[in-house]
């Protein structure tokens, strides 16, 4: 019988040798090549130029002479605060002559109360003073001619004794008369409530038609409109200060204020461990009495490896900058941060003194990065 090739199963046979037959015949032709050539592999996208990140221009740490600064916070009060009133009770406020504010002088009044029964008992006082002269006077007269009688044997001495008694009582009621009467010179001068010292009205609740009242309180004075600031240090370190060391304030509205160390309390609070210290502030409306207020002491000098603020980034909550490693790449290195004087900023550690660090632009850089360096060192 003869085998016949033709058919449904001979067209899937050839489909399937043709295939095999070409990848054979492609393999001979590469293995029969005389150079044994092989084609060129991609290229690696890695190995391409790295285009710079950035152009930045570069600094160098510098050493300078820095103030150690201690900060601390404290409230601003009167040096000394001193309060008025009237020294004379049961009598009505006529006029209140100052405002809270205003700067008094020493000696100035403040206001005055009602004189009117003050006049009236001055004058009762003067008018028995005068009587009472004249009373002393004629007694003194019979006392000296008892005297001389007694001397011509015309009156006895029992005589002449009563006319000595009646001068020395005359005398004594003169004098407790002249007492009464400086009394109500007194209380007469009490009816102008005046200003103890030099200084400021800080507080004032005298009105007009009020009485007045032993103890009450009608105004407060800041003597000499001194201000001071007394800041809570902790107990450790109340040793590094001492009177005459420069603070300086940081006010609310952000002004700038320096005072002196006046004195430093010799004893700590024994809850907070804090002992106070004491700053005389000059005369400035940056702060005010009452005010809660940040600051910092001057102390010694050292030196400070210090870079322009603008070269630190801030990251994470912590404090980076970044260092050019050879020619044309950054690295970034954390830093510990310490003083700060205007725009420059002291590296406690973490950076070597002559390292080069990008000055500007640091924000936008990543650990690695390829910069352009533009030529000469920013300062």
């Amino acid at each position: 019988m003869n085998n016949n090739s033709s058919g449904p199963l001979a067209g899937r046979k050839l489909r399937v040798v043709l295939p095999i037959v070409a990848v054979v015949v492609g393999a001979a032709y590469f293995m029969s090549r005389p150079d044994g050539a092989t084609p060129a592999p991609a290229a690696d996208p890695a190995k391409a130029a790295t285009r710079p990140a950035l152009t930045v221009s570069l600094t160098a740490p510098e050493k300078f002479d820095w103030p150690q600064v201690l900060p601390a916070n404290g409230n601003v009060v009167a040096w000394q605060e001193a309060v008025i009133g009237a020294e004379i009770a049961n009598y009505r406020i006529t006029e209140v002559r100052v405002q809270v504010g205003d700067t008094v002088k020493k000696g100035q009044v403040l206001a005055r109360i009602a004189s009117d029964t003050v006049a009236s008992e001055l004058a009762e006082a003067q008018a028995s003073v005068a009587e009472l002269e004249a009373s002393a006077a004629e007694a003194r007269g019979n006392a000296e001619r008892a005297k001389e009688l007694k001397e011509k044997g015309f009156y006895s001495s029992q005589l002449n004794t009563q006319y000595q008694t009646a001068q020395n009582t005359a005398q004594a009621r003169l004098a407790a008369a002249r007492a009464r009467q400086q009394g109500a010179d007194l209380k007469m001068s009490k009816t102008g409530v005046l200003a103890p010292d030099d200084g400021v009205i800080s507080a004032r609740s005298a009105t007009v038609g009020s009485l007045t009242q032993n103890g009450l309180e009608l105004f407060r004075l800041i003597r000499g409109g001194r201000l001071e600031w007394r800041a809570e240090v902790p107990s450790a370190d109340l040793g590094k200060i001492k009177a005459g060391v420069v603070a300086t304030l940081t006010a609310p509205g952000g002004e700038t204020v320096k005072g002196t160390v006046r004195a430093v309390s010799p004893s700590v609070d024994p809850q907070t461990r804090n002992g106070l210290v004491y700053v005389d502030l000059p005369a400035t409306s940056a702060v005010r009495a009452g005010m809660f207020a940040r600051g910092e002491f001057s102390l010694a000098q050292s030196p400070a490896l210090t870079l322009p603020q603008a070269a630190v980034v801030l990251r994470e909550g912590f404090a980076y900058i970044f260092r050019m490693e050879g020619a044309d790449r950054v690295a970034q290195a954390k830093v510990d941060l310490g003083r700060r004087v205007g725009e420059r900023v002291e590296i406690v550690s973490g950076l070597a003194p002559d390292a080069r660090v990008v000055a500007t632009g640091a924000g936008f850089l990543a650990d690695g990065d390829v910069v352009k360096v533009v030529a000469g060192i920013s300062k």
